[in-house]
């Protein structure tokens, strides 16, 4: 599971300390509705949205506050795979084959009453190893939180059996101006970010989470160079910020 240091303690489940990131909210309230959903309803959740969205902090956050079984699918996974990291996570010796191994899972998750994490979700679905998830759905009766890509809503439709299990969809949000004076907080707490910096790289980064955290270390390492505590739009200049766009060839 990934490792992140974050910043709100009110905010903390499970002794960390997390970013209270508009993102971690909807995450956390979309898998709380799965956990506490009423009987007989499917208990799916999809997150999903662009790369650089903060998906993989929400699962984080998800799997520290719900105690969940965190998986980040990886591009090779077959069943077989999914079910091995499964069960790693999950901290039980691999039966001798593949019936077992789902039974494993199942027993699991149904005496624990840990929701099911899977990051990179998009790779099972290419993989046509989507159907092992809908089998631990239906036999654990559990919650289980999906992670994927912008168009990964869209590619769940060709799975109708997959699809009519979803209890809810939520797509992240864009990072606000809130979540860009949070990150910048975090990541250069010892100066102060002014709002029209902070607005001028929340529009260079288009509201993406991991380039706010680039361009806030880079107004960082700007004041360390020059001794400024506190960093404006006029201070900052016309210096450059990272919008993700590959530089253009020089001639």
């Amino acid at each position: 599971m990934p490792k992140l240091e974050v910043i709100n303690n009110a905010a903390a489940s499970g002794g960390g300390i997390w970013a209270p990131l508009a993102n971690l909210g909807l995450a956390a309230n979309a898998l709380d509705r799965a956990l506490h959903r009423s009987p007989n309803l499917p208990g799916v959740v999809i997150l999903s949205g662009p790369s650089g969205y903060g998906k993989t902090m929400s699962a984080a956050y998800c799997a520290n506050k719900f105690n969940g079984v965190y998986v980040e699918c990886r591009s090779f996974f077959t069943k077989k795979a999914l079910m091995l990291a499964i069960l790693k996570e999950m901290g039980i010796r691999p039966g001798r084959n593949m019936q077992e191994m789902l039974d494993q899972i199942v027993e699991g998750l149904q005496l624990s009453g840990r929701p099911l994490i899977v990051d990179e979700a998009d790779y099972i679905v290419e993989k046509n190893v989507l159907e092992v998830v809908r089998d631990i759905h239906d036999a654990a009766q559990g919650a289980i939180l999906l992670i994927g890509e912008e168009q990964f809503p869209k590619k769940l439709q060709r799975w109708e059996r997959f699809h009519n299990r979803v209890l809810v969809w939520q797509p992240a949000a864009p990072a606000g101006i809130e979540d860009a004076k949070k990150l910048a907080r975090f990541y250069a707490p010892q100066i102060e970010i002014a709002d029209d910096l902070l607005a001028h790289v929340l529009e260079r980064s288009r509201a993406v989470v991991r380039r706010i955290c680039v361009n806030v270390d880079l107004v960082r390492d700007f004041a360390g160079k020059t001794g400024a505590k506190r960093v404006d739009r006029a201070a900052w200049g016309e210096r450059d910020l990272y919008t993700g766009d590959a530089p253009s060839r020089r001639l």
